[in-house]
Parts: structure tokens; C-alpha cells; sequence
């Protein structure tokens, strides 16, 4: 059996397909595995890295209004379509698996006109373009919301949360904190904001973090790459006591991000559906700030979903700051209590089964 799998643009089309696609190595049943995204996005070393067969095409996302952009996307995604039949045709994969993204669109389009069967998987509340227009031909529809549901057209949509790569799965806290050398006895406090990191949240932290060390907390701070530079700057400047703190560790990006993730006992991230799987997985109670740019305002939907869920606090991207996040962060660890119900929400949420469940899918739709 040989799959072919499409998605990319942010890490949360990307590496739930690399999960799945790490599992579908293990399985005896599959031949080949190919992997068609833009060579420009980080999708490209990142699929590299695992040693899987990388095709490229050239496709951007679709202008949101009506402009000579809009013409110059249309005959892009044409070209991007035939390119991504004629990949079709060489590669002759049996099934084609799909994460959303605009890199998705040109690679299911020419599996629809060359009628080969594809599952889709949706790993956001409200889902994105690809995935509502091309959800009517898919085999399967794989979501990791309930409410995703109602935005797509198809009868076989299965709830099966976002596939997590598998070194996540073997972290405990106790072993996270010893290789981060962290204090056992103090409350961990994670700080993410996706690879790109937030603006917001670094400005807040940057005020709040003596404040919240003085009360006992150690943090743990990803700061985006494009950040890094300029809040270590503003760091010295303001805080130099912070600076090698052994309770403060910042860096612009974690590539083992199970370790600080199983270390904390509280997060403050972005609202994007890998990150909040990850939450989940880990059982990690969280305050969420959506990015309020994002396409279709997916993050502002995840992050509404999992405070209904009991799992998370919401708050504005306009309302975070340093002394509204030292208010929610002391009212959280001063209840006991809720705190533990976040905890039991997100393991209610999680679904640690999804990666081998898309994989059943994947080979049940080619039996069919």
C-alpha cells in the first residue's frame, strides 16, 4: 500500500501528518510513503528530517478579497494542479491523506479529478477552506472538535482528535523537570506561543516574571524565533537578575517540546489546534490567547471550545497583559480545586488512540 500525504503552512497541518506518517513506517502493510508541500514552507525539512520522499509544488493562500491577486492565485493553483496530478500519476498511491492548508487544495483537487479515494483530517473547531470545500468527496473526515462537525459536508466524519507524535508519550513530569533542572518543589509555568511566538504574551511575561518567581513559580519561555533577539535585549535592560536565573529559562524555540510540556503545570500559549492537542495529552491546564489574525479566526473558536470544555481560561489577545495574567495565574494555583478539574477536562479531551485510528482509517478506505 503506498499513501500519499498532503498539508502544510503551519505546524498544525504539519505534524500531525508527520505523526501519522511515522506510524504508517512501523506498519508492515505499507510499501511507500510520499509527502507533496511547498519547498518553501517549513513543511519541506521537517519531512525531510524523517526520511520521507518529498515532492514540491508552488501554491500560496487564496487572497481574501476579490483583486488581480485573485487571478494570479487561480492560475497558480492550476498549475499547482497539474503538477500535483502528474505526481499522482508517477507516484500511483493507493490513498491520499490530507491536513488541511492551502498546500492541501492542488494535491486534492487532482485526486478527486483522478478519482483517488482521500481522507481528510481537520485538526481545528471551525474548519479551514480545503477542507469545507473538498470534505463532500472525501472518504473519511477526521476532526478533532465536535463542533468542526457542523461547517462540513459529509456523512463518515469521525471524531478522533489531532494524531501526536510519539515521543510525547514517553516523558513524565518527574524526569522533565530533572533535565530541564528545575525545582520539584516549585510550580512550573510554561510560557509558548507557537514557532513564530506572540507579541502579546512576551510583553506581559516580561513585566510579570519577577513578580511571579518572587512567588514561588519557575517559567519556562518560548519566545519565538523572530522574537528571541529583541526580548533578550529588552530582558537585560529591565530585569538582568533574570538573566541566568535558575528559575526563568527562556529560549526561541524547544525542538523536544514533550519535555517542558510534561514539566509544567500550567500553560500560557496561542490557541492552535496542535498546541492544544499537545495540552490535552499532557493533561496540562492552560489560559489561552488566540492569535486574532489567524485564518477563519480558528484559534479564537479552539480556544472558546476547550474553556466550554472546562479545560482552559480564554483570554483576548487586546486583554493580555501583566497584571491581568499574574490575576488568572494566582487565582488558578490559590483553587486547588479547579485546577484539578482543568487537569481531568483535558484528559477527558485527549485522544492519545488518534494516530493509530487515522491509520485504520487510511487502510480501511482502501479496502473499500
Amino acid at each position: 500500500m503506498k499513501v500519499l500525504i498532503t498539508g502544510g503552512g503551519t505546524g498544525g497541518h504539519i505534524y500531525p501528518a508527520i505523526a501519522v506518517a511515522q506510524k504508517l513506517k512501523l506498519d508492515n502493510d505499507i510499501e511507500k510513503i510520499f509527502y507533496v508541500g511547498c519547498k518553501k514552507n517549513m513543511e519541506k525539512d521537517i519531512v525531510l528530517a524523517e526520511n520521507i520522499n518529498f515532492y514540491s509544488i508552488n501554491v500560496s493562500g487564496m487572497p481574501r478579497q476579490k483583486s488581480l491577486k485573485l487571478i494570479k492565485w487561480f492560475i497558480e493553483l492550476g498549475f499547482a494542479t497539474i503538477k500535483s496530478s502528474y505526481y499522482i500519476l508517477k507516484l500511483k498511491p493507493d490513498i491520499i491523506f490530507g491536513t488541511g492548508g492551502y498546500v492541501s487544495g492542488p494535491v486534492l483537487l487532482a485526486a478527486k479529478i483522478l478519482n483517488v479515494p482521500f481522507v481528510l483530517h481537520d485538526p481545528d473547531a471551525h474548519p479551514g477552506i480545503v477542507n469545507k470545500f473538498m470534505s463532500k468527496w472525501a472518504s473519511t473526515i477526521s476532526i478533532s472538535f465536535e463542533q468542526a462537525k457542523s461547517h462540513l459536508t459529509s456523512k463518515n466524519i469521525v471524531l478522533n482528535g489531532n494524531p501526536i507524535r510519539a515521543n510525547f508519550l514517553h516523558v513524565n513530569k518527574k524526569n522533565a523537570l530533572t533535565e530541564l533542572n528545575f525545582n520539584p518543589d516549585r510550580k512550573t509555568i510554561l510560557v509558548i506561543g507557537g514557532s513564530q511566538g506572540a507579541q502579546a504574551i512576551n510583553n506581559a511575561i516580561i513585566v510579570a516574571a519577577p513578580d511571579l518567581i518572587s512567588e514561588g513559580f519557575q517559567i519556562i519561555h518560548q519566545t519565538g524565533a523572530k522574537n528571541y533577539e529583541k526580548y533578550i535585549e529588552e530582558l537585560t535592560k529591565k530585569h538582568p537578575e533574570l538573566i541566568n536565573n535558575p528559575y526563568y529559562i527562556v529560549k526561541p524555540f524547544f525542538n523536544n517540546m514533550e519535555t517542558p510540556l510534561n514539566a509544567a503545570d500550567l500553560a500560557i500559549s496561542r490557541a492552535g489546534s496542535l498546541s492544544i492537542s499537545e495540552l490535552n495529552l499532557c493533561g496540562l491546564p492552560s489560559i489561552l490567547v488566540p492569535y486574532p489574525y489567524a485564518a477563519a479566526d480558528h484559534q479564537r473558536f479552539n480556544a472558546k471550545a476547550m474553556e466550554e470544555a472546562g479545560a482552559s481560561l480564554y483570554l483576548e489577545d487586546s486583554d493580555c497583559n501583566s497584571s491581568k495574567l499574574l490575576e488568572l495565574i494566582l487565582d488558578i494555583f490559590n483553587n486547588p480545586e479547579k485546577l484539578e478539574k482543568m487537569k481531568l477536562s483535558n484528559k477527558i479531551l485527549a485522544k492519545p488512540q488518534a494516530t493509530e485510528d487515522i491509520v485504520r482509517i487510511l487502510k480501511s478506505s482502501v479496502s473499500k
